[in-house]
């Protein structure tokens, strides 16, 4: 297996009160390629935190985090998105909103390049943008022209989906991206997401809440808990674990 995230000793302390409190403690994990990696966890149990220290939101307190043998511990998050894309719990995040729907994939095109004046050429991309939006769920491909705020809630994070595996990232962060969608939406959303994964070959990493969610998608799945992960199952365990196993980590 070719590892794809190297992640050695991470951690995150905070200062409150003159008192050191540990976030995420050091922590050391590989994700192969092509892994479909579900997390879990309450809330305040680091894996929100696990996942901005890879984005550069956060900045690690130890540690060091590689991608493709390449250190990106040090880089900014706007150099970071050359390799990795995310999708955010709230649909109102990832998207421009005066922007249509055609004009914020043409930005997607461009994730990781560098800013620059450029032309548009936007006409000759809606033929491919009607093509990639024809297969997609809440009728995207009547809306090309359409700002995106004037979309529903499940197409906003429809189009956002679309947007973060438009250029097949190296690495792929989903943030409870199902969270705020009604449950058919969700149901959906999270078929395109299954399927995406697996026809182009992502690696990704998905925090979710919803434990049948967890137990049904993915091949590997991880446990936070304290600041720490207190379960890492491959696939094999993972298709043996029940509900009622996965809510002993929670009591």
């Amino acid at each position: 297996m070719t590892i794809k995230l190297n992640i050695t000793n991470i951690s995150k302390i905070i200062t409150s009160n003159e008192t050191e409190i540990s976030i995420l403690k050091p922590t050391s994990i590989a994700i192969n390629d092509q892994d479909f990696v579900v997390i879990l966890g309450t809330n305040g149990a680091g894996k929100s935190t696990f996942l901005n220290l890879i984005t550069g939101n956060t900045q690690a307190s130890t540690g060091s985090i590689s991608i493709n043998n390449i250190d990106i511990t040090n880089l900014k998050k706007e150099k970071r998105a050359k390799y990795i894309s995310q999708v955010f719990q709230d649909p109102k995040l990832g998207t421009a909103p005066r922007m249509t729907v055609a004009e914020n994939l043409l930005l997607a095109q461009r994730r990781g390049l560098s800013r620059r004046l450029f032309p548009r050429k936007l006409k000759s991309q809606l033929k491919l943008f009607q093509e990639l939006t024809a297969k997609l769920p809440n009728n995207l491909d009547s809306r090309l022209n359409t700002a995106t705020e004037k979309l529903s809630g499940g197409q906003r994070q429809t189009l956002s989906f679309l947007m973060s595996v438009l250029k097949k990232p190296e690495l792929l962060l989903l943030d409870e991206h199902t969270a705020a969608l009604d449950p058919q939406t969700s149901n959906e959303l999270m078929q395109l997401t299954d399927e995406t994964i697996k026809s182009e070959k992502l690696t990704c990493l998905m925090i979710t809440h919803n434990i049948e969610d967890a137990l049904k998608y993915g091949n590997r799945l991880l446990i936070f808990n304290n600041g720490e992960i207190v379960l890492d199952a491959n696939k094999e365990s993972k298709s043996k674990l029940t509900k009622s196993q996965l809510m002993e980590y929670f009591d």
